[in-house]
């Protein structure tokens, strides 16, 4: 158990949680507006590439911080914004459904299986936790009706984040297992 505390909180591992958690920063606040009220983002992008590449609790780390900057008022959410009002806005619930999106992410990267396709599943399931979320908070915020919700705040991203799947499992299936030789260990999660 000490061990793996130290393998988790070592410099190097704190070092990449720190630069995921600014990767993140950097690319969630650029957006295309879209007719509703959710704008199409690089953020899910940035969590995509997170989880692949530092496993479910790196990952979820740099996501909290991320979600605490913007909480405490720096602009790194969609359309630079950033405070506590607008994690209780009607599009809230998607940046905290990145919570969920990395963790699944990160835990089907993790999982100690020569095959490719657990990556990719658990970026489809944590999108599927991802809309959920997001969606359910949409329509308690706004009253809206579940089709309604569906199709403004999935149909239209169905297509841009299937391709930031396939984008961001192209770039983490070869740099994983070398972020992890860096990094000191596994994500911790198979311990």
């Amino acid at each position: 158990m000490k061990t793996e505390k130290r393998d988790f909180f070592n410099i190097r591992s704190m070092v990449f949680m720190a630069i995921f958690a600014a990767l993140i920063c950097v690319a969630a606040p650029f957006q295309i507006p879209l007719p509703g009220l959710v704008p199409i983002s690089l953020g899910t992008f940035a969590i995509y590439l997170t989880g692949a590449m530092l496993g479910g609790k790196r990952g979820t780390v740099s996501v909290c911080v991320y979600i605490l900057l913007g909480a405490v008022g720096l602009p790194v959410f969609t359309g630079f914004m950033g405070g506590f009002a607008k994690l209780l806005g009607p599009t809230g619930g998607y940046i905290i459904g990145y919570i969920p999106l990395v963790l699944l992410t990160g835990i089907f990267s993790d999982m100690p299986s020569k095959k490719h396709w657990t990556m990719p599943v658990g970026m489809v399931l944590g999108t599927v936790a991802l809309y959920a979320f997001g969606t359910a908070w949409f329509m308690i915020m706004n009253g809206s009706p579940l089709e309604t919700a569906l199709m403004n705040c999935v149909v239209p991203f169905l297509i841009g984040d299937t391709i930031k799947i396939v984008l961001s499992t192209m770039i983490a299936l070869p740099l994983k297992s070398r972020l992890n030789a860096i990094i000191g260990g596994n994500s911790g999660l198979d311990k």
